[in-house]
């Protein structure tokens, strides 16, 4: 299954990487893609959606389903 959710406050590579980071780290998560153009994280697996959100608030960004 595929979900995106909005991530704001990614500026650099460095940011992608450590939300991509972060989402992969998730129980359940097999891949993970930033995209700091469009505020999006896009996330395949079957992890909790509410996981992925505090991962990602976890490493300093906001984040939303």
């Amino acid at each position: 299954m595929s979900r995106t959710i909005t991530v704001e406050g990614m500026s650099c590579d460095h940011c992608e990487q450590s939300v991509e980071e972060a989402l992969s780290g998730v129980a359940g998560v097999t891949d993970a893609r930033a995209d700091r153009e469009r505020d999006t994280a896009i996330v395949e697996g079957d992890a909790d959606l509410a996981a992925l959100v505090r991962a990602v608030e976890d490493v300093g960004y906001e984040a939303s389903a």
